[in-house]
Protein backbone atom coordinates (compact mmCIF):
# COMPACT_ATOMS: atom_id res chain seq x y z
CA UNK A 1 0.00 0.00 0.00
CA UNK A 2 1.79 3.27 -1.25
CA UNK A 3 2.58 6.09 1.38
CA UNK A 4 0.71 9.08 2.54
CA UNK A 5 2.14 11.97 1.84
CA UNK A 6 4.14 13.87 4.31
CA UNK A 7 2.96 17.08 4.63
CA UNK A 8 -0.54 15.12 5.08
CA UNK A 9 0.10 13.13 7.76
CA UNK A 10 1.60 15.51 10.12
CA UNK A 11 -1.31 18.63 8.57
CA UNK A 12 0.33 21.15 7.83
CA UNK A 13 1.02 22.94 4.09
CA UNK A 14 3.95 22.16 1.92
CA UNK A 15 5.70 25.72 2.99
CA UNK A 16 5.66 25.40 6.58
CA UNK A 17 8.39 26.73 8.86
CA UNK A 18 10.47 23.69 10.63
CA UNK A 19 8.53 25.45 13.80
CA UNK A 20 5.25 24.45 12.22
CA UNK A 21 5.92 20.99 11.35
CA UNK A 22 7.39 20.66 14.75
CA UNK A 23 4.48 21.78 17.02
CA UNK A 24 2.42 19.74 14.44
CA UNK A 25 4.61 16.48 15.12
CA UNK A 26 4.23 16.93 18.29
CA UNK A 27 0.58 17.20 18.74
CA UNK A 28 0.00 13.70 16.96
CA UNK A 29 2.66 12.13 18.93
CA UNK A 30 0.82 13.11 22.44
CA UNK A 31 -2.57 12.12 20.41
CA UNK A 32 -0.97 8.42 19.32
CA UNK A 33 1.48 7.34 21.89
CA UNK A 34 1.01 3.67 22.32
CA UNK A 35 0.98 4.87 26.22
CA UNK A 36 -1.85 6.87 25.71
CA UNK A 37 -3.90 4.24 23.79
CA UNK A 38 -5.45 0.91 25.05
CA UNK A 39 -7.14 -1.51 23.66
CA UNK A 40 -8.75 -1.92 20.43
CA UNK A 41 -7.66 1.58 19.34
CA UNK A 42 -3.84 0.39 20.31
CA UNK A 43 -3.02 -0.87 17.26
CA UNK A 44 -4.45 1.72 15.10
CA UNK A 45 -2.72 4.69 17.21
CA UNK A 46 0.44 2.88 17.44
CA UNK A 47 0.42 2.99 13.03
CA UNK A 48 -0.56 6.31 13.18
CA UNK A 49 2.40 7.37 15.74
CA UNK A 50 5.18 5.52 13.58
CA UNK A 51 3.86 6.96 10.26
CA UNK A 52 4.21 10.55 12.01
CA UNK A 53 7.43 10.00 13.42
CA UNK A 54 8.72 9.20 9.96
CA UNK A 55 7.20 12.09 8.53
CA UNK A 56 8.77 14.59 11.00
CA UNK A 57 12.46 12.20 10.27
CA UNK A 58 12.11 13.38 6.87
CA UNK A 59 10.79 16.95 7.28
CA UNK A 60 12.72 18.36 9.66
CA UNK A 61 16.25 17.23 7.54
CA UNK A 62 16.78 20.01 5.33
CA UNK A 63 18.78 17.72 2.59
CA UNK A 64 16.12 14.91 3.08
CA UNK A 65 13.02 17.60 2.89
CA UNK A 66 14.64 19.06 -0.40
CA UNK A 67 14.79 15.75 -1.52
CA UNK A 68 11.12 15.00 -0.84
CA UNK A 69 9.81 18.06 -1.99
CA UNK A 70 11.45 17.91 -5.90
CA UNK A 71 11.29 13.62 -5.90
CA UNK A 72 8.37 12.39 -3.57
CA UNK A 73 8.96 9.28 -1.14
CA UNK A 74 11.43 7.96 -3.98
CA UNK A 75 13.86 10.73 -3.11
CA UNK A 76 14.04 9.35 0.49
CA UNK A 77 13.12 5.72 0.13
CA UNK A 78 16.22 3.73 -1.07
CA UNK A 79 13.89 0.83 -1.06
CA UNK A 80 12.18 2.51 -4.47
CA UNK A 81 15.84 3.27 -6.16
CA UNK A 82 17.17 0.46 -8.32
CA UNK A 83 20.38 0.65 -9.07
CA UNK A 84 21.97 -1.33 -12.23
CA UNK A 85 20.62 -4.51 -12.46
CA UNK A 86 18.37 -3.66 -9.76
CA UNK A 87 14.75 -3.56 -10.26
CA UNK A 88 13.34 -1.02 -12.91
CA UNK A 89 13.31 -0.55 -16.72
CA UNK A 90 17.21 -1.14 -17.64
CA UNK A 91 18.33 -0.89 -14.01
CA UNK A 92 17.04 2.88 -13.76
CA UNK A 93 13.82 2.48 -12.66
CA UNK A 94 13.99 3.60 -8.76
CA UNK A 95 15.16 6.92 -10.28
CA UNK A 96 12.90 7.05 -13.08
CA UNK A 97 10.16 7.20 -10.54
CA UNK A 98 11.91 9.73 -8.59
CA UNK A 99 10.93 11.74 -11.96
CA UNK A 100 8.07 10.55 -12.20
CA UNK A 101 5.84 13.59 -11.03
CA UNK A 102 8.18 15.74 -13.32
CA UNK A 103 7.01 13.94 -16.70
CA UNK A 104 3.70 13.00 -15.11
CA UNK A 105 3.17 16.90 -15.60
CA UNK A 106 3.53 16.69 -18.99
CA UNK A 107 0.49 14.04 -19.22
CA UNK A 108 -1.93 16.72 -17.00
CA UNK A 109 -2.11 14.15 -14.17
CA UNK A 110 -2.16 14.60 -10.25
CA UNK A 111 0.95 14.23 -9.06
CA UNK A 112 1.46 10.40 -8.72
CA UNK A 113 -1.79 9.25 -8.14
CA UNK A 114 -1.89 7.59 -11.74
CA UNK A 115 1.07 5.50 -10.75
CA UNK A 116 0.30 1.97 -10.94
CA UNK A 117 -1.72 1.20 -14.40
CA UNK A 118 -5.83 0.04 -13.96
CA UNK A 119 -5.57 -2.03 -11.24
CA UNK A 120 -4.25 0.40 -8.45
CA UNK A 121 -6.85 1.42 -6.11
CA UNK A 122 -7.40 4.74 -4.09
CA UNK A 123 -9.38 5.45 -0.76
CA UNK A 124 -11.55 8.13 -1.11
CA UNK A 125 -11.16 11.96 0.02
CA UNK A 126 -12.56 12.93 3.09
CA UNK A 127 -15.43 15.45 3.51
CA UNK A 128 -15.64 17.89 6.23
CA UNK A 129 -19.22 19.36 7.32
CA UNK A 130 -19.47 22.13 10.04
CA UNK A 131 -22.56 21.73 12.54
CA UNK A 132 -23.99 24.47 14.30
CA UNK A 133 -24.83 23.44 17.89
CA UNK A 134 -26.11 25.87 20.87
CA UNK A 135 -24.30 25.99 24.30
CA UNK A 136 -27.25 24.05 25.76
CA UNK A 137 -26.65 21.40 22.94
CA UNK A 138 -23.05 21.02 23.74
CA UNK A 139 -23.13 20.70 27.47
CA UNK A 140 -25.57 18.08 27.50
CA UNK A 141 -25.50 16.36 24.12
CA UNK A 142 -27.97 15.27 21.41
CA UNK A 143 -28.62 13.05 18.97
CA UNK A 144 -28.75 14.86 14.81
CA UNK A 145 -29.42 14.13 11.67
CA UNK A 146 -27.80 15.88 8.68
CA UNK A 147 -27.51 15.53 4.74
CA UNK A 148 -24.63 15.03 3.32
CA UNK A 149 -23.70 14.45 -0.44
CA UNK A 150 -23.17 10.33 -1.68
CA UNK A 151 -22.65 8.65 -4.71
CA UNK A 152 -24.67 5.68 -5.43
CA UNK A 153 -23.91 3.40 -8.67
CA UNK A 154 -25.60 4.81 -11.94
CA UNK A 155 -29.21 3.00 -12.83
CA UNK A 156 -29.59 3.54 -16.04
CA UNK A 157 -25.45 2.56 -16.55
CA UNK A 158 -25.57 -0.10 -13.67
CA UNK A 159 -22.14 1.45 -13.03
CA UNK A 160 -20.46 0.61 -16.12
CA UNK A 161 -20.45 4.64 -17.28
CA UNK A 162 -21.59 2.99 -21.11
CA UNK A 163 -25.07 4.23 -22.44
CA UNK A 164 -27.34 1.60 -21.91
CA UNK A 165 -26.61 -1.16 -25.10
CA UNK A 166 -22.82 -0.17 -25.45
CA UNK A 167 -20.20 -0.92 -23.75
CA UNK A 168 -16.29 0.25 -22.96
CA UNK A 169 -13.89 -0.53 -25.01
CA UNK A 170 -10.02 -1.37 -24.34
CA UNK A 171 -8.19 1.63 -24.77
CA UNK A 172 -5.68 1.16 -27.96
CA UNK A 173 -2.79 4.09 -26.19
CA UNK A 174 -2.36 1.63 -23.34
CA UNK A 175 -3.84 -1.55 -24.68
CA UNK A 176 -5.59 -1.89 -21.82
CA UNK A 177 -2.63 -1.27 -19.10
CA UNK A 178 -3.42 1.45 -18.36
CA UNK A 179 0.09 2.75 -18.41
CA UNK A 180 2.81 4.08 -20.99
CA UNK A 181 6.15 4.04 -21.57
CA UNK A 182 8.07 7.26 -22.10
CA UNK A 183 11.69 7.47 -22.95
CA UNK A 184 13.58 10.86 -22.31
CA UNK A 185 17.60 10.03 -22.56
CA UNK A 186 18.65 7.36 -20.43
CA UNK A 187 15.53 7.12 -18.82
CA UNK A 188 12.34 4.91 -19.38
CA UNK A 189 10.03 6.12 -17.21
CA UNK A 190 5.97 4.50 -17.11
CA UNK A 191 3.16 6.93 -16.36
CA UNK A 192 -0.54 6.84 -16.69
CA UNK A 193 -1.98 6.83 -20.36
CA UNK A 194 -2.95 10.00 -20.90
CA UNK A 195 -6.50 8.90 -22.94
CA UNK A 196 -8.06 6.42 -20.42
CA UNK A 197 -6.15 8.30 -17.43
CA UNK A 198 -5.43 4.62 -16.22
CA UNK A 199 -8.14 2.96 -16.50
CA UNK A 200 -8.04 0.93 -19.52
CA UNK A 201 -10.99 1.54 -20.81
CA UNK A 202 -12.54 3.39 -22.93
CA UNK A 203 -15.68 4.75 -23.29
CA UNK A 204 -16.95 5.87 -27.05
CA UNK A 205 -20.73 6.32 -25.93
CA UNK A 206 -21.11 7.52 -22.34
CA UNK A 207 -23.87 7.25 -20.25
CA UNK A 208 -26.11 10.47 -20.55
CA UNK A 209 -27.53 9.75 -17.15
CA UNK A 210 -24.46 9.65 -15.47
CA UNK A 211 -21.84 11.33 -17.70
CA UNK A 212 -19.84 8.12 -17.97
CA UNK A 213 -18.56 7.83 -14.58
CA UNK A 214 -20.98 5.12 -13.57
CA UNK A 215 -22.35 6.72 -10.36
CA UNK A 216 -24.44 9.71 -9.69
CA UNK A 217 -24.47 11.98 -6.80
CA UNK A 218 -27.42 11.96 -4.36
CA UNK A 219 -28.03 12.91 -0.55
CA UNK A 220 -28.25 10.56 2.35
CA UNK A 221 -29.11 11.48 6.16
CA UNK A 222 -26.79 10.50 8.63
CA UNK A 223 -27.83 10.11 12.70
CA UNK A 224 -24.32 11.62 14.45
CA UNK A 225 -24.59 11.39 17.89
CA UNK A 226 -23.00 14.79 19.92
CA UNK A 227 -21.19 13.87 23.20
CA UNK A 228 -21.88 15.87 26.45
CA UNK A 229 -19.07 18.92 26.38
CA UNK A 230 -18.03 19.19 23.05
CA UNK A 231 -16.36 22.40 22.48
CA UNK A 232 -15.76 24.52 19.26
CA UNK A 233 -13.63 23.34 16.83
CA UNK A 234 -13.29 19.90 18.23
CA UNK A 235 -14.11 17.30 15.21
CA UNK A 236 -16.30 14.25 15.19
CA UNK A 237 -15.14 11.62 12.85
CA UNK A 238 -17.93 9.48 10.71
CA UNK A 239 -16.08 6.37 9.63
CA UNK A 240 -16.36 5.00 5.84
CA UNK A 241 -19.30 8.19 4.58
CA UNK A 242 -16.57 10.55 2.36
CA UNK A 243 -15.95 10.45 -1.05
CA UNK A 244 -16.10 6.66 -2.61
CA UNK A 245 -12.44 5.18 -3.60
CA UNK A 246 -11.65 5.21 -6.71
CA UNK A 247 -11.32 1.34 -8.51
CA UNK A 248 -12.69 -0.50 -5.24
CA UNK A 249 -10.72 1.36 -3.28
CA UNK A 250 -12.36 2.01 0.49
CA UNK A 251 -14.49 5.16 1.26
CA UNK A 252 -12.56 8.39 2.65
CA UNK A 253 -14.18 9.72 6.19
CA UNK A 254 -16.86 12.05 7.12
CA UNK A 255 -15.34 15.02 9.64
CA UNK A 256 -18.05 16.92 11.27
CA UNK A 257 -16.30 20.08 13.00
CA UNK A 258 -18.32 21.77 15.74
CA UNK A 259 -19.28 25.65 15.54
CA UNK A 260 -20.98 26.82 18.62
CA UNK A 261 -23.74 29.31 18.66
CA UNK A 262 -23.10 32.81 20.33
CA UNK A 263 -25.13 32.57 23.90
CA UNK A 264 -26.59 35.91 24.86
CA UNK A 265 -25.89 35.28 28.68
CA UNK A 266 -22.88 32.73 29.26
CA UNK A 267 -19.57 33.02 27.39
CA UNK A 268 -17.40 29.78 27.35
CA UNK A 269 -13.78 28.82 28.27
CA UNK A 270 -12.80 25.58 28.43
CA UNK A 271 -15.26 23.88 31.43
CA UNK A 272 -15.86 26.96 32.64
CA UNK A 273 -18.94 29.46 32.09
CA UNK A 274 -18.74 33.68 32.44
CA UNK A 275 -21.55 35.34 32.85
CA UNK A 276 -22.51 39.67 33.71
CA UNK A 277 -24.62 40.04 36.36
CA UNK A 278 -26.19 43.69 36.93
CA UNK A 279 -26.64 44.40 40.32
CA UNK A 280 -28.13 48.01 41.44
CA UNK A 281 -26.43 50.39 42.73
CA UNK A 282 -28.51 50.42 46.26
CA UNK A 283 -28.15 46.45 45.74
CA UNK A 284 -24.71 47.35 45.97
CA UNK A 285 -24.10 49.32 48.58
CA UNK A 286 -26.64 47.77 51.01
CA UNK A 287 -25.81 43.99 50.30
CA UNK A 288 -28.61 41.53 49.50
CA UNK A 289 -29.31 38.22 47.79
CA UNK A 290 -29.79 38.17 43.52
CA UNK A 291 -30.66 35.24 41.54
CA UNK A 292 -28.14 34.44 38.69
CA UNK A 293 -28.91 31.88 36.23
CA UNK A 294 -27.02 28.62 35.38
CA UNK A 295 -27.76 25.63 32.69
CA UNK A 296 -29.16 24.19 35.62
CA UNK A 297 -31.48 26.41 36.64
CA UNK A 298 -31.35 29.30 39.14
CA UNK A 299 -28.92 29.98 41.90
CA UNK A 300 -28.91 32.44 44.66
CA UNK A 301 -25.67 34.81 45.38
CA UNK A 302 -25.26 36.58 48.39
CA UNK A 303 -23.96 40.40 47.72
CA UNK A 304 -21.77 42.03 50.84
CA UNK A 305 -22.67 45.76 51.45
CA UNK A 306 -20.21 47.49 49.30
CA UNK A 307 -19.52 45.21 46.95
CA UNK A 308 -17.95 47.49 43.73
CA UNK A 309 -18.40 46.69 40.16
CA UNK A 310 -16.21 43.79 38.05
CA UNK A 311 -16.88 41.77 42.08
CA UNK A 312 -16.14 38.16 40.84
CA UNK A 313 -18.46 35.36 42.46
CA UNK A 314 -17.63 31.54 41.64
CA UNK A 315 -20.21 29.09 41.72
CA UNK A 316 -18.04 25.53 41.88
CA UNK A 317 -19.68 22.92 39.81
CA UNK A 318 -21.86 24.88 37.59
CA UNK A 319 -20.42 24.97 34.24
CA UNK A 320 -19.57 22.27 32.03
CA UNK A 321 -18.41 18.73 32.20
CA UNK A 322 -16.15 18.65 28.97
CA UNK A 323 -15.71 15.33 27.27
CA UNK A 324 -12.14 14.90 28.74
CA UNK A 325 -13.08 16.02 32.31
CA UNK A 326 -14.16 13.75 35.12
CA UNK A 327 -15.87 16.99 36.47
CA UNK A 328 -17.59 19.96 35.29
CA UNK A 329 -16.14 23.25 35.18
CA UNK A 330 -17.59 26.85 37.24
CA UNK A 331 -19.78 29.18 36.66
CA UNK A 332 -18.00 32.82 37.32
CA UNK A 333 -20.53 35.53 37.76
CA UNK A 334 -19.32 39.11 37.10
CA UNK A 335 -20.93 41.77 38.56
CA UNK A 336 -21.61 45.40 36.60
CA UNK A 337 -23.24 47.89 39.11
CA UNK A 338 -25.92 49.79 37.40
CA UNK A 339 -26.36 53.48 36.97
CA UNK A 340 -29.74 54.71 37.29
CA UNK A 341 -31.58 56.73 34.23
CA UNK A 342 -34.20 58.68 33.71
CA UNK A 343 -34.18 60.49 37.31
CA UNK A 344 -37.18 62.72 38.06
CA UNK A 345 -35.98 65.77 39.67
CA UNK A 346 -36.33 64.58 43.04
CA UNK A 347 -34.43 61.57 42.85
CA UNK A 348 -31.83 63.85 41.42
CA UNK A 349 -32.38 66.12 44.76
CA UNK A 350 -31.61 62.75 46.69
CA UNK A 351 -29.29 61.50 44.77
CA UNK A 352 -27.20 65.11 45.30
CA UNK A 353 -27.89 64.90 49.09
CA UNK A 354 -26.56 61.74 49.49
CA UNK A 355 -23.77 62.77 47.61
CA UNK A 356 -23.26 65.68 50.28
CA UNK A 357 -23.32 63.62 53.18
CA UNK A 358 -21.26 61.34 51.41
CA UNK A 359 -18.39 63.45 51.14
CA UNK A 360 -18.97 64.95 54.69
CA UNK A 361 -17.68 60.91 55.85
CA UNK A 362 -14.81 61.39 53.96
CA UNK A 363 -12.04 58.48 52.00
CA UNK A 364 -14.12 55.78 54.00
CA UNK A 365 -16.98 55.88 52.19
CA UNK A 366 -14.54 56.11 48.73
CA UNK A 367 -12.28 52.58 49.18
CA UNK A 368 -10.69 53.62 45.65
CA UNK A 369 -11.21 57.25 45.84
CA UNK A 370 -8.46 58.27 48.39
CA UNK A 371 -5.87 55.58 46.42
CA UNK A 372 -6.72 56.92 42.93
CA UNK A 373 -6.13 60.96 44.48
CA UNK A 374 -2.59 60.17 45.92
CA UNK A 375 -2.19 58.44 42.32
CA UNK A 376 -2.54 61.16 40.61
CA UNK A 377 -0.66 63.81 42.76
CA UNK A 378 2.33 61.06 42.29
CA UNK A 379 1.83 61.44 38.61
CA UNK A 380 1.56 65.56 38.60
CA UNK A 381 4.06 65.96 41.01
Amino acid sequence: MSKRDYYEVLGVPKNASEDEIKKAYRKLAMKHHPDRNQGDAAKVAEDKFKEAKEAYEMLSDAQKRAAYDQFGHAGVDPNMRGGPGGPGAEGFGGFAEAFGDIFGDMFGQNGGRGRGGAGRVYRGSDLSYAMEVTLEEAARGKDAQIRIPSWDACDSCHGSGAKPGTSAKTCTTCSGSGTVQMRQGFFSVQQTCPHCRGTGKIIPEPCTTCQGQGKVKKQKTLEVKIPAGIDDGMRIRSTGNGEPGTNGGPPGDLYIEIRLKKHDIFERDGDDLHCQVPVSFITAALGGEIEVPTLAGKAAIDIPEGTQAGKQFRLRGKGIKGVRSSYPGDLYCHIAVETPVKLTEHQRKLLRELEESLKKGGARHSPSGESWTDRLKSFFS
